[in-house]
């Protein structure tokens, strides 16, 4: 033989290490993880409303030259009158509930 003998209280403790080292391994990529998807949602947060500026800021703009120039009546109401169409397709939409019913397999029909 050659000469290599490893006790069962080594052989455990050999099996505890790597599952240790095994779990901090895990530990550390959950951490990671975590820490990742915070930093896109908040990426995402930040982008919107900057998006979201970005366009108020344009679609004042645009009232406030037409308003200041006079433009006329129908160009006045379709200035004034279409941001607030898409503004509250966008309220309704975010304030209205909605469920999704999901049947289940196998069930009545």
């Amino acid at each position: 033989m050659n000469g290599l003998t490893v006790t069962p209280t080594q052989l455990m403790a050999g099996v505890g290490v790597l599952l240790v080292l095994f779990w901090v391994w895990r530990a550390g990529a959950r951490r990671a993880k975590l820490a990742a998807e915070k930093a896109r949602s908040g990426a995402r947060l930040i982008s919107l409303a900057g998006r979201v500026l970005f366009n108020a800021a344009l679609i004042v703009a645009v009232q406030w030259v037409v308003i200041a120039h006079q433009g006329g009546p129908c160009l006045l109401l379709a200035v004034l009158g279409l941001p607030a169409l898409f503004a509250s397709y966008a309220l309704t939409r975010a304030l209205t509930v909605t469920t999704v019913e999901t049947s289940k397999r196998g069930g009545r029909r």
